[in-house]
């Protein structure tokens, strides 16, 4: 039993500690194209204080607005995208490109039917013209016309 206690001992004495795992998965991100930004960014810090003021035997309240800049430092990883990442957003875009092309297609043709459209106007106008046309023609109507000018 001391032994094997021994063994164990001895193991966890020189076994890797999460410091060194963490440097060898950095090194290995770096490796392979990872990259650590470090960003800075400026924050303005407003605050508002209040103090009493004695003025002719009275407590008023003035207010004190003070500001302060502040840098904050921020890390950014910027992890490169794999190949198979890199070939879905191809498709993606792809897609995207065919259906701007299939809506232009379509808008155009819509816009063709759109031309001819009816002027209702003339419509109207060859109606009333008809019409009359047909009161004119009637025989009736003729025989009345030839009466006036024969009694004139």
């Amino acid at each position: 039993m001391k032994i094997v206690f021994a063994v164990l001992l001895a193991f966890a004495v020189v076994s890797c500690s999460s410091e060194r795992k963490a440097q060898y998965h950095v090194r290995k991100a770096l490796k392979h194209g990872a990259k650590l930004i470090q960003d800075q960014d400026t924050i303005r810090i407003t605050t508002v204080d209040s103090f009493p003021v004695i003025i002719h035997d009275s407590i008023v309240w003035e207010k004190f607005i003070t500001t302060m800049d502040t840098v904050v430092n921020f890390k950014n990883v910027y992890v490169p995208k794999t190949r198979y990442q890199t070939r879905i957003e191809y498709k993606e875009r792809i897609k995207t490109i065919k259906i701007q092309g299939d809506t232009k297609w379509k808008t155009a043709k819509a816009k063709q039917v759109t031309k001819y459209k009816t002027n209702w106007l003339i419509v109207f106008i060859a109606f009333v013209v008809g019409f009359f046309v047909r009161f004119i023609l009637n025989p009736t109507f003729l025989s009345r016309v030839q009466l006036f000018f024969k009694y004139l």
